[in-house]
Protein backbone atom coordinates (compact mmCIF):
# COMPACT_ATOMS: atom_id res chain seq x y z
CA UNK A 1 0.00 0.00 0.00
CA UNK A 2 1.11 3.58 -0.94
CA UNK A 3 0.78 6.34 1.60
CA UNK A 4 1.12 9.82 -0.24
CA UNK A 5 2.44 12.41 2.38
CA UNK A 6 3.19 16.16 1.56
CA UNK A 7 6.41 17.53 1.51
CA UNK A 8 7.20 19.18 4.65
CA UNK A 9 7.90 23.33 3.72
CA UNK A 10 8.56 26.43 5.16
CA UNK A 11 5.55 28.23 5.94
CA UNK A 12 5.24 31.33 3.09
CA UNK A 13 3.22 34.60 3.27
CA UNK A 14 1.62 35.21 -0.10
CA UNK A 15 1.66 38.60 -1.73
CA UNK A 16 -2.04 38.98 -2.66
CA UNK A 17 -1.09 41.97 -4.85
CA UNK A 18 1.60 44.27 -5.34
CA UNK A 19 1.82 47.58 -7.09
CA UNK A 20 4.29 51.13 -7.15
CA UNK A 21 2.80 54.36 -8.60
CA UNK A 22 4.29 57.70 -8.64
CA UNK A 23 1.96 60.58 -7.30
CA UNK A 24 3.39 64.31 -5.75
CA UNK A 25 7.16 63.31 -6.69
CA UNK A 26 7.09 60.54 -4.81
CA UNK A 27 7.51 56.81 -5.68
CA UNK A 28 4.48 54.83 -3.48
CA UNK A 29 4.19 51.14 -2.66
CA UNK A 30 0.70 49.42 -1.97
CA UNK A 31 1.29 45.76 -1.38
CA UNK A 32 -1.33 43.02 0.42
CA UNK A 33 0.03 39.79 2.10
CA UNK A 34 -1.59 36.82 3.28
CA UNK A 35 0.36 36.18 6.82
CA UNK A 36 -0.60 33.41 8.47
CA UNK A 37 1.31 32.15 12.24
CA UNK A 38 1.56 29.21 12.55
CA UNK A 39 1.04 27.44 16.09
CA UNK A 40 4.71 27.25 17.54
CA UNK A 41 5.13 31.43 16.79
CA UNK A 42 2.13 31.87 18.34
CA UNK A 43 2.75 30.33 21.40
CA UNK A 44 6.03 31.98 21.09
CA UNK A 45 3.71 35.12 21.39
CA UNK A 46 2.23 34.04 24.07
CA UNK A 47 5.19 32.92 26.21
CA UNK A 48 6.54 36.41 26.03
CA UNK A 49 8.68 36.07 23.10
CA UNK A 50 8.68 39.34 20.53
CA UNK A 51 8.30 38.90 16.81
CA UNK A 52 9.86 41.12 14.30
CA UNK A 53 8.82 41.23 10.97
CA UNK A 54 10.38 43.09 8.28
CA UNK A 55 8.97 45.30 4.94
CA UNK A 56 12.16 45.64 2.37
CA UNK A 57 12.11 46.92 -0.93
CA UNK A 58 14.75 47.09 -3.09
CA UNK A 59 14.89 49.61 -6.35
CA UNK A 60 17.09 48.40 -8.94
CA UNK A 61 18.06 49.93 -12.29
CA UNK A 62 18.16 46.76 -14.84
CA UNK A 63 21.67 47.23 -17.27
CA UNK A 64 22.25 44.59 -20.52
CA UNK A 65 26.04 45.07 -19.92
CA UNK A 66 26.57 44.37 -15.91
CA UNK A 67 24.73 43.27 -13.31
CA UNK A 68 21.80 45.43 -12.16
CA UNK A 69 22.21 48.31 -10.43
CA UNK A 70 21.12 48.92 -6.69
CA UNK A 71 19.85 52.39 -6.49
CA UNK A 72 18.21 52.36 -2.81
CA UNK A 73 16.85 49.64 -0.01
CA UNK A 74 14.12 50.24 1.92
CA UNK A 75 13.03 48.51 5.10
CA UNK A 76 10.35 48.84 7.92
CA UNK A 77 10.37 46.50 10.92
CA UNK A 78 7.32 45.69 13.10
CA UNK A 79 7.63 44.64 16.32
CA UNK A 80 4.82 41.73 17.93
CA UNK A 81 4.37 41.03 21.45
CA UNK A 82 1.54 40.30 23.92
CA UNK A 83 0.67 42.13 26.69
CA UNK A 84 -0.49 39.56 29.30
CA UNK A 85 -2.25 41.92 31.72
CA UNK A 86 -4.02 43.59 29.20
CA UNK A 87 -4.82 40.14 26.62
CA UNK A 88 -3.62 42.10 23.51
CA UNK A 89 -0.91 42.35 21.06
CA UNK A 90 1.00 44.84 20.29
CA UNK A 91 2.35 45.94 17.04
CA UNK A 92 5.38 48.96 17.04
CA UNK A 93 7.37 50.29 14.24
CA UNK A 94 9.69 52.97 14.79
CA UNK A 95 8.35 55.50 17.67
CA UNK A 96 4.50 54.16 16.78
CA UNK A 97 2.82 51.81 18.43
CA UNK A 98 -1.25 49.95 18.14
CA UNK A 99 -2.87 47.35 20.33
CA UNK A 100 -4.87 44.91 18.91
CA UNK A 101 -7.49 42.00 20.51
CA UNK A 102 -6.87 39.19 18.15
CA UNK A 103 -4.11 37.74 16.53
CA UNK A 104 -5.85 38.14 12.92
CA UNK A 105 -5.93 41.97 13.40
CA UNK A 106 -1.63 41.97 14.19
CA UNK A 107 -1.54 39.69 10.95
CA UNK A 108 -3.85 42.30 8.71
CA UNK A 109 -1.95 45.14 9.77
CA UNK A 110 1.17 44.07 8.66
CA UNK A 111 0.32 42.39 5.49
CA UNK A 112 -1.11 45.50 3.90
CA UNK A 113 1.41 48.24 2.95
CA UNK A 114 -0.62 51.08 1.55
CA UNK A 115 0.79 54.44 0.03
CA UNK A 116 4.21 53.79 1.74
CA UNK A 117 6.95 56.16 0.33
CA UNK A 118 10.13 54.38 -1.21
CA UNK A 119 11.98 56.84 -2.93
CA UNK A 120 11.23 60.73 -4.02
CA UNK A 121 10.83 60.12 -7.99
CA UNK A 122 12.90 63.43 -8.78
CA UNK A 123 16.19 61.41 -7.20
CA UNK A 124 15.64 58.81 -10.02
CA UNK A 125 16.26 59.11 -14.20
CA UNK A 126 13.20 59.99 -15.99
CA UNK A 127 12.33 57.77 -18.64
CA UNK A 128 14.72 54.88 -17.67
CA UNK A 129 12.80 51.66 -16.21
CA UNK A 130 13.23 50.11 -12.31
CA UNK A 131 12.62 47.33 -10.46
CA UNK A 132 10.88 46.96 -6.90
CA UNK A 133 11.32 44.24 -5.17
CA UNK A 134 9.11 43.60 -2.66
CA UNK A 135 9.35 40.96 0.43
CA UNK A 136 8.24 40.76 4.23
CA UNK A 137 9.63 38.26 6.42
CA UNK A 138 9.88 37.02 9.52
CA UNK A 139 13.44 37.96 10.93
CA UNK A 140 14.98 35.53 12.92
CA UNK A 141 18.05 37.13 14.03
CA UNK A 142 15.97 39.54 16.08
CA UNK A 143 15.51 36.75 18.61
CA UNK A 144 16.75 35.68 21.69
CA UNK A 145 19.63 33.04 21.02
CA UNK A 146 18.12 30.24 22.34
CA UNK A 147 15.45 30.91 19.31
CA UNK A 148 18.06 31.15 16.64
CA UNK A 149 19.50 28.20 17.13
CA UNK A 150 15.96 26.99 17.58
CA UNK A 151 15.03 28.52 13.99
CA UNK A 152 18.16 26.88 11.95
CA UNK A 153 16.32 23.63 13.30
CA UNK A 154 13.13 24.01 12.55
CA UNK A 155 10.89 25.67 9.56
CA UNK A 156 8.14 26.41 12.05
CA UNK A 157 10.74 29.62 12.68
CA UNK A 158 10.79 30.74 8.81
CA UNK A 159 7.95 32.62 7.66
CA UNK A 160 8.66 34.86 4.22
CA UNK A 161 7.32 35.92 0.54
CA UNK A 162 8.94 35.20 -1.96
CA UNK A 163 10.28 38.29 -3.72
CA UNK A 164 7.62 40.39 -5.52
CA UNK A 165 9.19 42.34 -8.55
CA UNK A 166 7.62 45.12 -10.19
CA UNK A 167 8.42 47.61 -12.92
CA UNK A 168 8.20 51.03 -13.60
CA UNK A 169 9.42 54.70 -15.54
CA UNK A 170 9.41 58.00 -13.56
Amino acid sequence: MLVLCPPALADTIAVDSAEVRIEDDEVLLNAQFAISLNATLEEALQRGVPLYFVLEADVTRPRWYWLDEKVLRFATQYRVSWLPLTRQYRVASGLLSQTFDTLQEVERLIGRVNSRVIVRAGELERGTRYDVSVRLRLDVNQLPKPFQVNALASRDWHLASEPQRISFVP
